[in-house]
């Protein structure tokens, strides 16, 4: 039945159907051919799924990151990211890594982030001699630090769906954020230097540095107030996100003034559009995760998993290789509510901690959607700027190097995602 529910999903996807369909489609086995299952438990589980008080936190927290684009911050933060790094080897592609990390706190999405930049650093990058290519590959690689900074959409998904420590794992995911901006920008410098690739911007007085960062400080502010707020209790996930909602309309009316009736109906359609589809991937996917684990699929896995070896470090490399794979076919959060549950108790029974492993995890889901044939990130990327995925794939090696290097580190030190949830939570 396993197989049967496998082969399904595989052929719907390979057909063209939308993935939140071939989700719910290849459980019909389950509900129909065994005769044990009525059909209307799919129906109940897909509204069960809706019924959670945490889960709140995905639709506020969309909110607030459209509110804060329409508000201008986003403007703001690239003529910061830009006089911080521009004068750097790679100018504009460091400029882009940084925006990313900023970005962070505000979609939450890398695949929001590598699409923004790709409409609003993209051509600049290209005017100044950066190949098609190369401005793809680096605004994609550059956009997976968005997976880790507060409010990451992936690690609320992850937490919600494996009953983890929101909080714990938005702390988690500073340092391993801050270690893989510096890996890149590191990357990029060196490629730069090889290319030609000139500075963007002349070295910044610290007037210019001070002024950029003061008009900027409500946005970078706006990942501190989460974990300030979790730290000390004052508000739980879905509080926050209330929260940040009332925050970002403060600084779009009050502060900056820039948010028009205009643009709050823009951004509200756009958040029921981005709140839309995640709530249908998370209805599908509950029918087909009763399904697998009707069909005892998390044991049967774990099981066969540790037939093969009970070594944790090799068990850990046979989950990273199938986070890897399902994330070229898989968009994240279809990946993450499908995946998760049945690979996290295997590596939680081989002594890894879950928030170390929900950081990582989220990682390797965004990096396989860097990877033909059928990565998210690359293809969105790759669409804005009329770039072949064979032309990407080549331009992308010596960051696709950095990210394995930057993953094998993260595997191997928990304490990069353990010592801020320790210590302050």
């Amino acid at each position: 039945m396993l197989l049967l529910i496998t082969g399904l999903f595989a052929l719907f996807l390979l057909i063209g159907l939308p993935v939140a369909f071939a989700l719910a489609l290849a459980a019909i086995p389950v509900f129909v051919a065994t005769g044990t299952m009525p059909p209307t438990v799919a129906l109940q589980k897909m509204v069960t799924a809706t019924q959670s008080f945490p889960l709140l936190a995905v639709p506020f927290f969309i909110l607030a990151g459209n509110l804060m684009n329409a508000t201008g911050i986003t403007d703001r933060l690239v003529r910061f990211a830009r006089l911080l790094t521009g004068w750097l080897a790679g100018g504009l592609g460091q400029v882009s890594i940084v925006l990313s990390f900023m970005m962070g706190g505000i979609s939450g999405s890398a695949v929001a982030d590598a699409s923004m930049e790709a409409r609003i650093l993209g051509p600049s990058m290209i005017a100044q001699g950066y190949s098609k290519a190369s401005t793809a590959a680096i605004l994609a690689f550059g956009s997976i630090i968005t997976a880790t900074i507060p409010p990451s959409i992936g690690l609320i998904l992850f937490g919600f769906i494996n009953e983890v420590s929101i909080g714990q794992l938005f702390l988690g995911g500073l340092i391993p954020g801050i270690l893989l901006t510096l890996v890149l920008m590191g990357t990029l410098a060196l490629v730069a230097r090889g290319r030609g690739w000139r500075a963007d911007t002349e070295v910044p007085s610290t007037r210019a540095l001070w002024d950029a960062f003061v008009e900027s400080i409500w946005a970078l502010a706006f990942p501190v107030i989460l974990i300030v707020g979790f730290r000390f209790g004052f508000f739980t996930a879905t509080e926050a996100g209330v929260f940040l909602v009332f925050y970002a309309l403060f600084i779009g009316t009050v502060i900056y003034r820039d948010l028009t009736w205009r643009k709050l109906g823009a951004a509200l359609a756009e958040s029921v559009s981005d709140i839309g589809m995640i709530m249908l991937l998370i209805m599908m996917a509950a029918v087909l995760g009763y399904a697998v684990t009707i069909e005892r699929a998390p044991q049967e896995i774990t099981e066969w998993v540790t037939s093969l070896t009970d070594d944790p470090r090799m068990i850990l490399v046979l989950v990273v290789i199938l986070l890897i794979v399902t994330g070229m076919f898989l968009e994240g959060a279809a990946n993450i509510l499908l995946v998760t549950p049945i690979v996290l108790p295997v590596l939680v029974n081989a002594g890894y901690d879950p928030v170390h492993m929900g950081i990582l995890i989220v990682l390797l889901i965004n990096f396989g959607g860097l990877t033909p044939p059928v990565g998210v990130i690359m293809f969105t990327v790759c669409g804005i700027l009329d770039v072949r995925t064979g032309a990407f794939t080549r331009a992308s090696v010596p960051f696709f190097v950095a990210m394995l290097v930057f993953l094998v580190l993260l595997a191997a030190m928990p304490w990069l995602s353990l010592v801020l949830p320790r210590a302050l939570m």
